[in-house]
């Protein structure tokens, strides 16, 4: 499962990027977990407002931390 996680490095993208961390060594599941900090590339997804969480190449959130029940379920339904 291949994780991106889309902002410029402000706090909320650290924490998303630790959430997701988290969940996945709770969980047990493999991802690949990056950052896409360069505007021009944020924007090539289509996100406005960050953090954005893209997997497997498709935008799943965007704007503000997602919940620890949303990391949850995106990982379930990848493994």
């Amino acid at each position: 499962m291949d994780i991106k996680v889309l902002g410029t490095g402000c706090a909320n993208c650290k924490n998303t990027i630790a959430l997701i961390d988290q969940v996945a060594k709770a969980k047990g599941v493999a991802v690949t977990l990056g950052k896409v900090e360069e505007l021009r590339d944020i924007m090539g997804y289509g996100v406005m407002s960050t953090p954005g969480v893209v997997i497997d190449g498709k935008v799943v959130h965007a704007g503000g931390v997602p919940s620890r029940e949303k990391v949850e379920q995106w990982l379930a339904a990848g493994a």
